[in-house]
């Protein structure tokens, strides 16, 4: 026999940008969403068969979110370090698995994983279809792709990038190539390069992203990239990769080729916007928050012409950080694509839904309300279109559906963190000599009150990008 559940008398959002339906009902099979509409009911299930009700009146039914950018093994770091060195690659496996429980009980039903420590992400994934970990569909890629220029190359020389590193350098062609070779190998679904940081010059030529996007698509592996500036988006482009990340600063040449390529564009707002308008809760020194939000501003310039010239955009978070901990804020990344995008709530909900399913890989059919449709739903107490920020608020999602299965969660458990070890510190300040003998205050002020004593460096590397984003969005 099959198993049925009726979802009755909601206001139905199908995902695919058209108006929202009132009185309607979602009738799934096992699965799979059998029929959609106001005149949908219970006629057709056989007598005998198992069916389950949902009363949805006065809410609202739409797919489950889609994250293309969370991720698993980050471990919520506040440091690099934290992120790379510390904690046990068996304990990092068992803490992600912990944390992709809470992203699907934020309402994020599938989710794509560009990078982390080890082949984590491949075991989570598999873990979830076996039913060992409850958590989100889910694709992944495995450690970054570096060179000693990229994204995940920090340490100095004799350090080197280690192996519980969220990247692995590789700085030939030949190299680039047999590390996709041998990360297809241990099962991953995706390969995930790391240009450079900011997006102020390029870590990999355009010969080089085109070998390595052409090795993955003989293996029958999507690619994706780090991209933060007009040249990095250029060669992603011009090397066909499946979709890019970021793209804070484009000129209009870039954006019409973007567009010209339909090559969706993810561009993970929410670390922005956290750091910079929230970060103050944390201690991020007010001249970081605001380099932060400039850049935001700046980048809104470029979003907003590359969605009008018909660039897909999509929802990715880059949750795994302290600043975007797993299963608090990936809904928060709509409300920013209508702010910075200028999108509509039902174009946000779509980004995050039906256009973002291109992520999960070809089997997996979701990210619409309709007949034949995976059955991954979410009924959520209030309106969206009304107020996107609805769905950030968990407790007012009150199903959580995941291949046709209605998810029982612990909130009072999952409202426990899991985050990795802490960086080893000594000493928080400075036992100087002036300090104990001379009059000096016995605790020091943190250096993060102080505008002047953030990364100066960074700061002007965020600033350089900002200014680059509004010459060339003008």
């Amino acid at each position: 026999m099959s198993s049925w559940t009726l979802i009755s008398g909601g206001t139905v959002i199908d995902g695919t940008g058209s108006a929202a339906v009132q009185d309607c009902s979602v009738l799934v099979k096992d699965d799979t969403i059998e029929a959609v509409g106001t005149d949908v009911g219970d006629e057709t299930v056989p007598r005998g068969d198992e069916i389950v009700r949902i009363d949805a009146t006065g809410r609202t039914v739409m797919p489950g979110l889609i994250d293309a950018h969370c991720h698993t093994s980050f471990g919520e770091a506040r440091t690099q370090e934290e992120q790379d060195l510390y904690t046990s690659h068996e304990l990092r496996t068992l803490r992600s698995a912990w944390n992709v429980t809470k992203v699907l009980r934020a309402g994020v039903t599938g989710i794509s994983d560009p990078g982390g420590s080890y082949f984590i992400g491949v075991g989570i994934r598999e873990g979830i279809a076996e039913g060992l970990v409850q958590g989100p569909r889910m694709t992944t890629a495995g450690r970054f792709l570096s060179t000693f220029n990229g994204i995940s190359d920090w340490y100095p020389t004799s350090v080197g990038c280690p192996e519980s590193s969220i990247g692995k350098v590789v700085n030939t062609a030949d190299e680039m190539v047999t590390e996709v070779r041998h990360q297809v190998k241990n099962g991953v679904d995706l390969i995930k390069i790391g240009d450079s940081p900011l997006g102020d010059y390029e870590a990999f030529s355009g010969d080089e992203i085109k070998a390595m996007s052409d090795a993955a698509h003989r293996l029958n592996k999507r690619i994706t990239m780090h991209a933060r500036g007009s040249n990095n988006i250029d060669s992603a482009v011009a090397a066909e990769l499946d979709w890019i990340m970021h793209g804070n600063s484009m000129s209009d040449d870039t954006i019409e080729r973007l567009a010209d390529s339909q090559i969706p564009l993810a561009p993970a707002l929410l670390l922005l916007g956290n750091l910079g308008e929230y970060g103050a809760a944390a201690g991020v020194p007010a001249g970081m928050r605001s380099a932060y939000s400039r850049l935001l501003d700046r980048t809104a310039e470029c979003l907003n012409k590359a969605r009008e010239a018909g660039v897909p955009i999509i929802t990715g978070t880059d949750t795994g950080f302290a600043a975007t901990p797993y299963g608090d804020w990936h809904a928060r990344e709509l409300e920013l694509l209508m702010r910075y995008a200028g999108m509509s709530a039902l174009e946000a909900i779509k980004a995050a839904t039906h256009d973002c399913a291109v992520v999960l890989g070809d089997d997996n059919d979701v990210g619409s309300l309709a007949a034949g449709k995976g059955a991954d739903i979410i009924v959520v107490d209030g309106d969206p279109l009304a107020d996107i920020r609805a769905l950030q608020d968990k407790a007012r999602i009150s199903t959580v559906m995941l291949r046709g299965e209605v998810q029982v969660f612990d909130d009072e458990v999952l409202s426990q963190r899991r985050p990795y070890d802490r960086a080893q510190t000594i000493c928080p300040s400075e036992i100087t000599y002036d300090v104990v003998f001379n009059g000096g205050s016995a605790i020091q002020p943190d250096p993060r009150d102080f505008d002047t004593n953030g990364d100066q460096e960074l700061l002007g590397q965020l600033d350089e990008l900002a200014h680059a984003a509004s010459q060339e969005a003008s």
